[in-house]
């Protein structure tokens, strides 16, 4: 059976590289209807913050990735990595040092000096039964390391890449087991895969230069690794690798800013995956049924969010409102709406259909949940600040009062209070006193909303309400009556 596991560390947020690699894992191994394991690598006590773990969980959740077992935590496994280090101390693998930090600080300072790669100088790699005894009986704390091979190469084949060949030489002797008695990544790494049964190791390529390390301890358990894929690195636009100073980069940032899972999870899927022609709109389950590592590929990928906004706007718009409702409720509970407050705005709707309505309207034209609101501001609050640019636009022309009286007049005028109504008496009104139909909608967009990008003028003015429409028009006219009188 196919088990493939994302196994991040809890040292700060969900990168989206990170999602990618745990989208991909997720993908194969429900393409091959095998096993997704989750598995918290939480053995770096310094970096680690719990707070981090449940953030990672939090977001795999939001994103749908649905794991088979986990999390599993390796700082609840001490015990089983501290029994395998000192198994291959037993068969000759690795060996006790007993070095002080002091030691090793001025050795690395030395390397330095000499223009050398920095590296352990195996100093107790060959200690004597009686020397290690000793120090033992000393209670001298040591790590345990690894002995890697002084000659030869180590050769393992990427799924993406084929084989690789890495010089021992270029490897030291690296640490299994730190001095507190906590697992390495490396020793960990190896071990759960193992012992978790994992066939396919899906992680970023920054980890190549380590697999040499984690091949040489399975060969010394006598293991047969998992295949290795080693996925290329998301770049930024400028061509370097993606990082904060780039903007958002984690999966919390992009849920913050509205972005919707399905969105995000089928961008994703595009950075590094092609299914073969020119779809670009995938569900989860569709990348399922369709994933495979033949069409991952290993050049990188830029990270486009403009391409990202593009998409989440057409998934925005297909969303029903039970699904988009929970999405942009908190933003619009912000602005604590009463339901004396629409009736003194002239609103004649129930709030609920009120609010549905509107939010509807601004769905059609945002790329994100938060572009809906901010799009949607002059609809939620009581006063609204008139765009420079539209005043400029649109606040000119010959009579520009007279064609927004003749929206005044209409909005005091229909009854019933509808759109049709509203329609009905503006166009009237307007044709009555000889003004093209644009040369009053226009301006009156601006009075009412404060911008020249809203929904459709009739059905703005009956969402804004009445009275609320009507001092605005009111604040709009006396604008245009300053500018007039300088």
């Amino acid at each position: 059976m196919i088990v493939t596991r994302f196994a991040p560390s809890p040292t700060g947020a969900l990168h989206v590289g990170g999602a990618r690699t745990a989208l991909y894992a997720w993908a194969f191994a429900r393409h091959n209807n095998g096993k997704f394991i989750l598995r918290i690598e939480d053995t770096d006590r310094e970096r680690s913050d719990m707070s981090h773990a449940d953030e990672i969980v939090d977001a795999l959740q939001w994103m749908g990735l649905n794991w088979d077992e986990g999390p599993i935590f390796q700082s609840d496994r001490k015990e089983i990595y501290r029994e395998h280090a000192e198994k291959l101390v037993e068969l000759g693998a690795a060996y006790r040092c007993f070095c002080s930090q002091e030691r090793l600080e001025e050795m690395r300072k030395e390397q330095t000096g000499k223009g050398v790669p920095e590296g352990y100088d195996r100093r107790c790699r060959n200690l004597s039964i009686e020397e290690v005894e000793l120090e033992l009986s000393k209670k001298t704390p040591h790590v345990i390391r690894f002995k890697m091979p002084l000659d030869g190469e180590t050769i393992f084949r990427d799924e993406l890449r084929g084989t690789i060949a890495y010089p021992n030489t270029q490897q030291d002797d690296f640490i299994l087991l730190k001095s507190d008695g906590f697992p390495t990544y490396h020793l960990a790494n190896v071990i759960d895969d193992h012992l978790m049964n994992v066939t396919h190791v899906m992680r970023g390529e920054e980890w190549i230069p380590s697999t040499p390390k984690h091949v040489r301890l399975y060969e010394s358990f006598g293991w047969e690794p998992p295949a290795f894929v080693h996925l290329p690195v998301i770049l930024a636009p400028d061509g370097k690798k993606l990082s904060k100073r780039h903007g958002a980069t984690s999966v919390q940032e992009y849920r913050e800013r509205g972005f919707l899972p399905t969105a995000l999870l089928n961008y994703l899927t595009l950075l590094g995956w092609s299914p073969g022609d020119d779809r670009e709109i995938f569900s989860r389950d569709e990348l399922a049924e369709l994933f495979s590592l033949e069409r991952v590929n290993k050049r990188s990928a830029v990270f486009d969010e403009t391409k990202l906004r593009w998409l989440n706007g057409k998934y925005l718009m297909e969303l029903s409102w039970d699904r988009f409702e929970p999405l942009i409720m908190p933003y619009v509970e912000k602005f604590g709406l009463k339901d004396e407050q629409l009736k003194d705005w002239g609103v004649t709707l129930d709030k609920n259909e009120w609010i549905k309505k509107t939010l509807e309207l601004g769905k059609e034209r945002a790329e994100t949940v938060i572009d809906v609101i901010e799009k949607l501001r002059f609809f939620y609050e009581e006063e609204i600040e008139f765009d420079e640019e539209s005043v400029k636009k649109h606040f000119k022309g010959d009579d520009l009062q007279g064609r927004i009286e003749v929206g005044r007049e209409a909005i005091q005028a229909a009854n019933p209070w509808s759109i049709e109504e509203l329609e009905k008496e503006i166009r009237g009104r307007a044709d009555v006193k000889g003004f093209k139909h644009p040369k009053v909608f226009h301006p009156m967009r601006v009075a009412v909303t404060g911008r020249q990008h809203a929904p459709g003028l009739f059905t703005t003015i009956f969402l804004i309400g009445r009275n609320r429409a009507l001092k605005r028009v009111e604040k709009a006219l006396g604008i245009i009556a300053n500018t007039i009188d300088r």
